[in-house]
């Protein structure tokens, strides 16, 4: 993006909002053509402001903006509408989903297939649909799309097809190895092949597959952000969501 063009009519969310003076805020805004930025938004902590009501997570915006500098200016919001509020446990489990984004998607970096996977993670939260593919898929499409893609149906050490029967240790860095024996597994994820299976067809209908494959993801996730805690896995790790 070169000098001060303006960009119009971008789909985006906001991630998060920060204050930056009396009457402003930075907006994290994540974009399906133009990727994560940060914006300033005019005005928009005075009691009048027409974009007090419109920077809200989880709604669907059409933004404009401009500006050559990392944060640009905010130029235009409107709200395209469709999507409930969340509430409850599903509100916790969006910023879960913001979180993820803003802390390991780097800015001005498209991903029009995470923004397309985040879309569809939020719709199924808001329409009280089942959570746990859409998770899942988002999670799988974060890692792929940072660089960190999953071979999950090829074993890591022969490259055989995976069994569904069989039982696997995941390491991280390899992928799959067939458990054979009790050997040393306590630093990896155990899973069956039929868990890894289903999450290459995204079936989750499986209870065990969805317990085996959440704890994969947040082990895989963990891994990713160098160890460092999430705000939001903090508040979930009570309530055994994630």
């Amino acid at each position: 993006m070169s000098g001060k063009q303006r960009i119009d009519e971008q789909r985006a969310f906001v991630l998060h909002l920060y204050p930056y003076s009396e009457t402003s805020l930075i907006v994290d805004v994540f974009s399906r053509d133009y990727g994560r930025l940060a914006l300033l938004a005019r005005g928009a902590r005075r009691p009048r402001s027409a974009l007090r009501g419109l920077l809200m997570a989880f709604q669907p915006l059409e933004l404009g903006w401009f500006g050559a500098g990392e944060v640009k200016t905010l130029a235009k919001a409107e709200w395209i509408g469709g999507m409930p509020l969340l509430s409850g446990r599903c509100l916790l489990l969006g910023y879960y989903l913001n979180e993820l984004l803003v802390r390991m998607l780097p800015r001005e970096d498209p991903h029009g297939a995470l923004f397309d996977a985040y879309s569809a993670a939020l719709h199924a939260l808001a329409h009280g649909g089942e959570d746990a593919p859409e998770l899942r898929r988002f999670e799988k499409t974060l890692l792929k799309e940072l660089g960190y893609g999953l071979t999950l149906d090829r074993e890591a050490v022969t490259g055989d097809p995976v069994i569904a029967q069989a039982q696997y240790a995941f390491q991280v860095e390899r992928g799959p190895v067939r458990k054979v024996g009790a050997g040393d597994t306590a630093n990896m994820n155990v899973l069956r092949g039929k868990t890894l299976l289903d999450m290459v067809a995204d079936d989750y209908a499986d209870p065990q597959t969805r317990l085996e494959s959440k704890l994969l993801m947040r082990q895989l996730i963990a891994h990713h952000l160098g160890g460092k805690a999430l705000q939001s896995r903090r508040v979930f790790m009570e309530l055994k969501e994630l």
